[in-house]
């Protein structure tokens, strides 16, 4: 009556019902996890179905392509199977002409060793004559050296004066240009000095300072270019010491207008 009693014929006992609806939901649940578990390993296997296709369609197309390299490969082999019995072919030929062509230059040697013979014994013949003629030659050469050594000394000699007669000219030209540039130079000094004394009075000196001007001006170019025919006359002589030729020219003077 208080509903304890088992429930008839669904129970033979009290909770036989509550305990097949608890294993109803775990059966239940065991059968949504074999699902699952199911449907991973069919996606899984699907997936490895489908890289062993793209695998074995891979390894196909490489099958093919080896197939025809080895097709090739054959093609070549043929290829260089003919040629290489056409260059065999041809090596025979070519030795053939060698033989033939050692033997015409067995021949060749031998007329060429004859040859020799005869022409040693007239290199025999003509190292004779030549022989005395050389030591026929070496007097002669003894005698001509005798003659240039006293000819050598001679021409030392005459070069030695040659110089020396170059560097007295052209001393002699440089003490003569120096010697009226140092004139110049001492007439104007002594027209500067007159000037200079006459503008020593306060009328005269502005009138004078343009004339003074040009003559130090006139001095001081005429003696750089005594410094210059000095260096250049100097440096010839020196060249003609060394052995220089073509040195015997005068130097170029600059002929300045007195102011």
């Amino acid at each position: 009556e208080t509903n304890t009693l088992p429930f008839h014929p669904f129970e033979n006992q009290q909770g036989d019902i509550l305990r097949v609806e608890k294993e109803h939901q775990v059966l239940k649940e065991q059968l949504r996890e074999a699902e699952e578990k199911f449907e991973q390993s069919q996606s899984r296997s699907l997936e490895e179905i489908a890289a062993l296709e793209e695998l074995l369609k891979k390894s196909i197309e490489e099958t093919e392509v080896s197939q025809n390299e080895l097709d090739w490969f054959h093609q070549d082999s043929e290829t260089q199977t003919k040629k290489w019995q056409q260059e065999k072919k041809e090596n025979r030929e070519n030795l053939k002409a060698l033989r033939g062509t050692v033997k015409k230059q067995s021949d060749t040697n031998e007329r060429y060793l004859k040859t020799i013979d005869d022409k040693e014994k007239q290199y025999n013949k003509c190292l004779t004559t030549f022989l005395e003629t050389s030591n026929k030659f070496a007097n002669d050469k003894g005698k001509l050296e005798e003659l240039i050594k006293k000819c050598q000394g001679n021409s030392q000699e005459c070069e030695k004066r040659a110089v020396n007669a170059e560097v007295s000219v052209l001393q002699t030209w440089k003490e003569t240009e120096i010697w009226k540039l140092k004139g110049t130079i001492a007439k104007a000094e002594g027209k500067l000095r007159m000037l200079k004394a006459l503008s020593s009075s306060a009328a005269a000196a502005p009138v004078l300072k343009s004339q003074i001007d040009s003559w130090e001006i006139f001095i001081s170019n005429v003696k750089k270019q005594l410094e210059k025919v000095e260096a250049e006359y100097e440096e010839k002589i020196e060249l003609v010491k060394n052995g220089a030729r073509n040195c015997l020219s005068k130097v170029e003077i600059v002929d300045f207008p007195w102011p």
